[in-house]
């Protein structure tokens, strides 16, 4: 494969293949680079209303914003923040959690939320009252802990 020569707009190609190559290619290329540099950024659209999924495990806290028909818009996990063992599953790392996932949507929202806690970490609470803090307004919150009734035979007592 060998080395690629890259040329810039001022300078001269040295090899005359790649003189060719560039002089061929010089309109066709100006063109896109036009267009992109003209190219607006692309703005999220505003959500007025949405769903937060609070995950919290022992191990980890995963916050998870969602549309009211349940598109993804944000999410965050205590792991992805740089917590790690267990510090993620503490109710500090949860906080820092939601702040994180507040900056990201302070401009496209959703404001007002409705919030869906599952699991029975440390950082259920932290984290609904973090959400109060940053400005979101609660329309509900329910409690989507799975809990066993009953199911699979439990395996025997160990013997020691």
């Amino acid at each position: 494969m060998g080395k690629k020569k890259v040329t810039t707009e001022g300078e001269a190609p040295k090899d005359k293949a790649v003189a060719s190559n560039a002089a061929a290619k010089a309109p066709a290329a100006a063109a896109p680079a036009a267009a992109t540099a003209v190219k607006a950024p692309s703005k999220r659209k505003k959500v007025e209303q949405g769903k937060v999924y609070v995950n919290a495990s022992y191990n980890n806290t995963t916050i998870t914003v969602t549309d009211m028909t349940g598109n993804v818009l944000v999410w965050a996990s205590a792991g992805s923040l740089g917590f790690s063992g267990p510090k993620k599953a503490t109710p500090f790392a949860s906080s820092k959690v939601i702040a994180a996932i507040a900056e990201k949507i302070q401009n496209s929202g959703p404001h007002d939320i409705s919030v869906i806690v599952k699991g029975i970490g440390s950082g259920r609470d932290s984290a609904i009252r973090s959400l109060i803090t940053h400005g979101f307004n609660i329309l509900s919150i329910k409690d989507a802990t799975p809990v066993a009734h009953n199911g699979p035979r439990p395996p025997k007592v160990r013997r020691v």
